[in-house]
Parts: C-alpha cells; sequence; structure tokens
C-alpha cells in the first residue's frame, strides 16, 4: 500500500469510527485533508476496495472498512498519543470513586472505571474464581450497531455470559494490549465485534483485562484508557 492509499484509509476509518455512516468522496473533500478532485478519490477508494480494506454495503453509500482495513490500521496507522489528553482527563475525573479494597474488589472497580471510560463493554477474569465480570453493556446497547441488528446483540450477550472465560483462556496474554478484530475463528460471534486485552497483575496473581464492542469502536482512545487502568492494578 502506498502513502496516498494509507492516507485515505486512515482518513476513512477514523471518520467511520466517529459517525457510524459510510464515507463517501464529498466528505472526505469536506474534512479538507485532501487536495485532489472526488473523481480521483473515488478511484483511489475503488483501489482499496479492491484490495479488500473498503467494502461497499449498498451500491449507492460509501465506503467502510473490511476487517482487513481495520487489522492494517490498529498494526500501522492507529497513534493512542493524539488520545491520551482525553483519556487522562476522564481518567482524573473518575479515579477518586475507586480503588479503595482488597484485591478482588480492586479488579471489580477496575472494569467499572473502565467501562465509564469508553463507550463499550470493559471486563477482566477475577481472581481465584473461573468467571469474567464485566460492566457497561448499556454502554454498548447505544452503539448504532447494536440499536439495527438484535441477533448482534444477542451473539455479544452470549459470549459475555457464557464464553468469554473460556475464549481468554484460549489467548496467550501479554503485558502490551493485544487486539482480536472480527475473530471468527476465536468466536463465531465475533464475525462484527473488536476485543482489546492485556495481562494484569495483582501481587502473585494474574489475569485478563480487556474491552469489548462493535468493530466499529475507537481504538486509539480505548488502547489508552484500558493501559492506563491495567497500570492502576499494578500500583
Amino acid at each position: 500500500m502506498d502513502i496516498r492509499h494509507a492516507r485515505l484509509l486512515q482518513a476513512i476509518i477514523d471518520q467511520f469510527i466517529e459517525t457510524a455512516i459510510p464515507v463517501g468522496s464529498k466528505r472526505l473533500l469536506e474534512s479538507k485533508e485532501f487536495s485532489v478532485s472526488s473523481a480521483t478519490i473515488r478511484s483511489e477508494m475503488a483501489e482499496l476496495e479492491d484490495l479488500g480494506f473498503l467494502e461497499q454495503p449498498h451500491i449507492s453509500s460509501g465506503r467502510i472498512p473490511t476487517v482487513k482495513g481495520y487489522r492494517v490500521y490498529v498494526q500501522q496507522f492507529m497513534n493512542p498519543t493524539i488520545h491520551e489528553r482525553a483519556v487522562r482527563a476522564r481518567f482524573a475525573t473518575l479515579r477518586e470513586q475507586y480503588f479503595q479494597h482488597k484485591d478482588r474488589e480492586r479488579v471489580y472497580e477496575a472494569v467499572a472505571l473502565l467501562a465509564n471510560m469508553i463507550m463499550n463493554v470493559g471486563f477482566a477474569t477475577v481472581p481465584h474464581r473461573d468467571r469474567v465480570y464485566y460492566f457497561g453493556l448499556a454502554n454498548a446497547m447505544r452503539q448504532p450497531e447494536f440499536q439495527t441488528d438484535s441477533r448482534f446483540v444477542s451473539g455479544v450477550i452470549e459470549v459475555l455470559e457464557q464464553r468469554l472465560a473460556r475464549l481468554l483462556e484460549k489467548i496467550e496474554l501479554k503485558d502490551d494490549v493485544q487486539y482480536f478484530i472480527g475473530e471468527k475463528d476465536l468466536c463465531p460471534q465475533f464475525h462484527s465485534c473488536g476485543m482489546l486485552v492485556m495481562k494484569y497483575r495483582i501481587r502473585d496473581h494474574t489475569g485478563a483485562i480487556g474491552v469489548l464492542g462493535p468493530m466499529r469502536m475507537d481504538y486509539g482512545y480505548n488502547t489508552v484508557a484500558l493501559d492506563m487502568v491495567a497500570g492502576l492494578l499494578r500500583d
């Protein structure tokens, strides 16, 4: 992928994450990021579609990212540092409400804090218990994907309530954030989901803490939020 295609793909994904509306050439030109013609942008969008990074939900609509597009975005183009100020402001507002109890309660409080910082579901494995605690489903229910697709909602709830603990056992946890985007092989219900997960430590216990939501989530913001909350568990 050349530089022009990379800039265009990044702009499309950023706009789609923000609006949940398929992105067309007119909207891209209105952003003032590109000084080429509408025809040129449409041509390059078609090339990105041929390469598998974009798709067109309807003939008359703009483009949206594919799983492949999101994956290359988080691997190469995402810049979490631009979100750090917003995350830190939210973090400072909420932190004093949490982290006043023992280990197991600290994990509960970390998940509650995380879910209050993001617009998706926060979750974590619970120390000394074979289960996953989650919070923030109401956040996710406000997202367009949940409001328009009841099967998507039921699939995500099924994962949270019945499968997430076993699913996390399959993952080799790392200290850095890992991204699972549209991972149907990991879980069939994940075909339209994104998940961020990393390892946390409390004394001699390690576990998983993460974020689950629609594929169209704000990966940069959620990465910073997740890393900061996991860091509190290490304090």
